[in-house]
């Protein structure tokens, strides 16, 4: 079996995909500070220079404001932005493996929504 996009990605966009996940989930909202580059990187195990170049993303995407020497905002609409940009690339790049695998072992579409 091949390994994941996710598996192979660099450690920054791994990072940049936890805190999308936590915009889009609500654990950060709009206007919420996300943590420090210093205590995420901590929070993760990981170098602070990774961890800037992850939030230097959000930045560039408009989906943080930075206030500088207070931190990082989450900007109004980003997870409502995140979540239309993770969808689309569901469909485009996760979804047909699911449904090449799903007729690779013969599975039910409405079992499979039955278990959910």
């Amino acid at each position: 079996m091949s390994q994941s996009p996710k598996n192979s990605q660099p450690v920054y966009l791994k990072l940049r995909d936890l805190i999308a996940a936590a915009i889009i989930d609500g654990t950060y909202g709009e206007g919420d500070m996300l943590p420090s580059v210093r205590a995420f990187a901590a929070d993760q195990g990981a170098n602070p220079l990774t961890v800037a170049k992850a939030y230097q993303l959000f930045q560039l995407e408009g989906l943080v404001e930075v206030q500088r020497g207070v931190g990082m905002y989450v900007a109004k609409g980003a997870a409502d932005r995140l979540r239309a940009t993770e969808r689309e690339a569901f469909v485009k790049s996760e979804w047909p493996a699911i449904v090449s695998r799903i007729r690779m072992l013969g599975l039910e579409p409405a079992d499979l929504l039955a278990e959910a």
